[in-house]
């Protein structure tokens, strides 16, 4: 099948969907249906019939509770974070799912695949629904959206910030991460390209201790986004959900 050829898992699908493949029926998690009946169902269009009807069972935070996908979406689109996270993909990297679902709990802008369009959405936990993400068919593509992607002040042009372990890098917890960038990672294993480490502004290295040479790169996407997070977002006083 060819690399950009319609995948069964792209189709579309109803909210319940995801609720039946994420618990099985031994394990399921969330909420039942709503209390009361149809009668008591709440009067807003954020709210999802079927769900109200058959439960929630997906993996999103209670305040979204029985919404639809769009109203979710719609919502974390009014508050998500200026920092884009990049993943090079060209041999089907299975980490990308990985950092997807990161990329959603940090509320990242986009995430941006370079090079093969299809990835293993199986480690995303259904998060893509609700996280956009962007194809680039080659380094120099998303280079070029980047130059001309606008920023908070009105201007055009967001920095390439590399995450790999190779000579000359900064170490991540000595430098000022910019508040709008672009976290770019490489493939598994052979990090980033050598077109993809020319054209960052600065490449940084995760610190390490061990006697491991590497992360994977779905932790090392954690590890930045954290990183980034620390520096610049917003944390709230009230204890985790």
């Amino acid at each position: 099948m060819p690399d950009d050829a319609p995948r069964p898992d792209d189709a579309p699908r109803h909210p319940r969907d995801e609720t039946l493949e994420q618990a099985p029926r031994a394990e399921q998690v969330g909420v039942g249906p709503w209390p009361g009946g149809e009668g008591s169902w709440p009067d807003d269009p954020r709210y999802d019939r079927e769900l109200l009807a058959h439960g929630d069972r997906r993996n999103v935070v209670d305040p979204y509770r029985y919404w639809t996908v769009e109203a979710v979406v719609a919502d974390l689109d009014t508050r998500r974070h200026p920092f884009h996270v990049a993943i090079e993909n060209w041999h089907h990297d299975l980490n990308i799912g990985s950092v997807v679902r990161t990329a959603n709990a940090f509320a990242a802008a986009e995430v941006h695949v370079v090079g093969r369009r299809r990835w293993n959405r199986r480690g995303a936990m259904v998060t893509d629904r609700y996280q956009h993400v962007r194809h680039h068919a080659d380094v120099a593509d998303l280079v070029a959206w980047a130059r001309s992607a606008p920023r908070d002040d009105g201007g055009r042009g967001l920095p390439l910030v590399g995450v790999d372990n190779v000579p000359g890098s900064v170490a991540i917890e000595l430098h000022e991460l910019p508040r709008e960038c672009v976290l770019l990672l490489g493939q598994e294993s052979t990090g980033l390209t050598a077109e993809a480490l020319a054209a960052c502004d600065v490449v940084l290295h995760i610190t390490q201790f061990g006697s491991t040479r590497s992360i994977n790169a779905g932790a090392a996407a954690a590890v930045a986004m954290h990183a980034w997070v620390r520096r610049h977002a917003v944390v709230p006083a009230d204890p985790a959900p």
